[in-house]
């Protein structure tokens, strides 16, 4: 539908500008969708996997390594209600999946793998699997 405005000839053109100037602004920015955010460093015996999980309970994280493929998977779960004067004038929940999966140069050892939240980052100690040893075949 279409809001008809009447045209003033006389009218102060400034007006409606020092009018809209006036009027009080509400900034909200909108919500933007999780994402893990991942660092990875590498040195001789292992690599280090810094993941940005914030909001999330240690609880709802998983990290699974198969090979060089690691996985992490986190359930986000996020309300927000704005109270005035004893009444709920808004309420907004999100309730998501997060998830990234990436390979590694080299293989993991399982086995030795740590992982540590805290203060929404995740960090994983990935120690690499010793490479099997190349031989030489003799051609006879």
């Amino acid at each position: 539908m279409v809001n008809i405005a009447r045209f003033d000839p006389f009218a102060d053109p400034y007006e409606d500008l020092v009018r809209r100037m006036l009027k009080p602004v509400r900034w909200e920015a909108d919500a933007q969708p999780l994402q893990i955010k991942v660092d990875v460093e590498e040195n001789d015996k292992a690599y280090t996997v810094k993941a940005e999980v914030p909001g999330v309970k240690k609880e709802d994280i998983n990290v699974q390594i198969e090979g060089n493929q690691v996985s992490i998977t986190a359930e986000s779960k996020q309300e927000k209600d704005v109270k005035e004067n004893g009444k709920v004038i808004r309420s907004e929940r999100y309730y998501g999946s997060l998830y990234r999966s990436f390979s590694l140069g080299q293989d993991v050892d399982q086995a030795s793998a740590t992982a540590k939240y805290a203060d929404g980052i995740l960090q994983l100690t990935l120690p690499k699997k010793p490479s099997a040893a190349t031989r030489k075949l003799a051609v006879q």
